[in-house]
């Protein structure tokens, strides 16, 4: 650090620009001790724009630049006029620039740069280029900040040193020090009233001299001490102040389109106005930021998917999109072998066997979503377009799963269904497929009472038992393959488990217990099941329980294999990205008797859903 021949803040931390960004701390952390050429006014042209190099330091402030000069005659030239004053700012060329919203968190200094500070008042980013969408944006920077000169140079200093020095060592060279200490004793002895007093005069005597030109000012050397040490000693000056006309400013610079916010508007009052910019430097404490406990993509809230998966991955899939199921029904009466009585009699030809057939057609599914370009680029803590995908994926495979169980509950109108022709749902399949079993809790109950069970057991060992009952008697028609699921509600299944006896006992200690006495292979709760309904064609309303299947015998029919394709478009006019999922599959249980569904009667006095347990 010894051979520099000036030194100045390159940036500073928290600089709210013109432009609306602001550059936060340790943004260039990572170029501490960097050597970055230094420059003219961010010429690149040629060699002789080099005038030396800077060492960057990087500081709880911002970056300090040390800079040393070449022997170069523009080198030389740039000293000079560096030591007479003449150029007396830095501006830095940074690439690579990364945002968070409108704070600039991350960047590379390419080089630090002699400029004019009269051509910058104030802090500002100048836009340079910005090479496609991808591409991470480069600017010039420039604070405003003064440089200073090494104490070891011999030459005229910057005006602005000259007065800064001058004022700090005042104190130690004036001769009437002693007169000074006397003022403070007198002022520190008067009382309250005689204090307002001396305020209001130098409050006076300060919007007098505002009038007046700086060097008038200056030349009164005695009205310059005295205001120093009362400022210092009394504390009249309360510099964290505003003045009226400063607020009323503030406040007409927070009404621009361009600023957004009165913290923004203070931020850039002070740094225009260099009186009031030390007095205003941590803003966060007159306007503190709300903060996300998460950081990244925000959680998202939706209905319990876990079974989801389960239902997609067990689903058949075949490559054929039209589905078509045949099968020969044996069980007529007149289908039967027959005895011959007597020799010369006529054999009889038996029942011809029924073929049961249905065709299943395809459809489209979709889910469309958009979003605006501005939104995608000022989002940058985390990726909010593969977020989009992932929401919008998750949403369709929860309708296909819901087509496949129970349909999409839309009306049969509705231009948006997903129609029961082409995925035909198990729960409202027709009875050759769909075993519908009727759970009669207030049977059960008269029924178990009768054996004194009521003596023992809760209502909810009544309600678990009426369900077991009929899911075991549903199963003797069963033709289903292998060993079948079940899919109920999580309020179902909670009551079930809860079934006691009197002493506290549970029936069934675990979900395994109870799938055994169930005899299904796996429990899996849905909760978009709660509260569905529908009508018989005979008028009747019946509310799901549940469903027994194993999904093996329901096929999605695709000509590609149920694929999921994806489109991406942009629509220049409103400046949005679009995007669509859909795919094209039909769906249906392909054997006879393969699933069952447990239902309640729901009475138009909703006696029986009076009698469920609530847990």
């Amino acid at each position: 650090m010894k051979d520099y021949d000036f030194c100045g803040w390159a940036t500073k931390n928290n600089l709210k620009c013109s432009d609306g960004r602001t550059i936060m701390k340790d943004a260039f952390k990572h170029m501490d001790g960097k050597v970055v050429p230094l420059v003219w006014n961010h010429k690149h042209e040629g060699v002789v724009d080099v005038l030396g190099h800077a060492l960057l330091e990087n500081r709880d402030e911002g970056v300090y630049a040390y800079g040393t000069f070449n022997d170069t005659e523009s080198g030389q030239t740039a000293k000079l006029l560096v030591q007479h004053g003449d150029v007396d700012a830095l501006s830095i060329f940074a690439n690579n620039l990364k945002q968070n919203m409108a704070n600039v968190v991350h960047g590379d200094i390419r080089e630090v740069s002699l400029v004019l500070a009269g051509a910058n008042p104030g802090a500002f980013i100048e836009s340079v280029v910005r090479h496609g969408e991808e591409s991470e944006e480069e600017a010039r920077i420039f604070t405003g900040e003064y440089i200073s000169l090494e104490d070891n140079i011999q030459h005229a200093e910057p005006e602005a040193s000259k007065k800064d020095d001058n004022s700090e060592k005042k104190p130690e060279d004036n001769k009437d020090s002693g007169k000074e200490k006397t003022f403070q004793e007198v002022f520190d002895s008067m009382n309250e009233d005689q204090k307002t007093f001396v305020y209001a005069l130098l409050g006076s005597v300060d919007d007098d001299s505002d009038d007046e030109e700086p060097e008038k000012e200056e030349s009164k050397g005695g009205n310059e001490t005295m205001k120093h040490n009362v400022f210092d000693g009394a504390e009249t000056e309360n510099k964290d102040v505003l003045s009226h006309s400063d607020q009323e400013a503030i406040v007409e610079l927070a009404k621009q389109s361009g600023v957004g916010s009165l913290k923004a508007a203070m931020e850039i009052y002070a740094n225009e106005n260099e009186q009031l910019a030390h007095g205003f430097e941590n803003y966060d404490q007159l306007f503190p930021e709300y903060e996300l406990t998460k950081k990244g993509a925000p959680e998202l809230l939706e209905r319990d998917q876990s079974w989801i998966a389960g239902v997609m991955g067990k689903i058949h899939k075949s490559p054929i999109s039209r589905i078509r199921t045949r099968q020969a029904d044996s069980r007529i009466a007149e289908l039967r072998a027959k005895g011959y009585q007597n020799k010369g009699d006529e054999k009889k030809v038996s029942a011809n066997i029924k073929l049961l057939s249905r065709t299943t057609d395809p459809q489209t599914v979709y889910i469309k979503d958009n979003m605006h370009r501005d939104d995608i680029i000022d989002i940058t803590d985390f990726d909010v377009v593969e977020y989009q995908w992932n929401v919008m994926r998750h949403t369709l495979n929860e309708e296909l799963a819901l087509a496949a169980l129970i349909g999409d509950g839309r009306e049969e109108g509705d231009p948006d269904k997903i129609h029961e022709t082409h995925i035909r749902s198990i729960w409202n399949d027709d009875e050759l497929y769909t075993i519908h079993k009727d759970v009669d809790i207030a049977a059960a109950k008269a029924e178990l009472q009768g054996t004194n069970t009521g003596a023992n057991f809760g209502e909810n060992y009544i309600y678990a038992e009426a369900i077991i009952t009929a899911a075991l008697y549903s199963r003797e028609k069963y033709k289903g393959s292998g060993t079948p699921d079940l899919y109920c509600t999580p309020h179902l299944l909670n009551v079930m488990l809860l079934a006691r006896d009197l002493n506290g006992r549970r029936i069934y200690d675990s979900k395994s217990d109870l799938a055994a006495a169930l005899n299904v292979g796996e429990i899996y709760t849905v909760e978009q099941f709660e509260g569905r309904t529908r009508t018989t064609s005979d008028g009747k309303t019946k509310k799901l329980l549940g469903l027994f299947v194993n999904l093996a015998d329901y096929q999605f029919g695709s000509t590609r294999g149920g694929e999921i394709t994806k489109f991406e478009d942009f629509d220049i006019d409103f400046n949005r990205y679009k995007y669509l999922l859909e795919t094209r599959l039909s769906g249906a249980l392909t054997k006879v008797y393969s699933a069952i569904a447990l239902e309640e009667p729901v009475s138009s006095t909703t006696a029986s859903d009076q009698e469920e347990p609530q847990g």
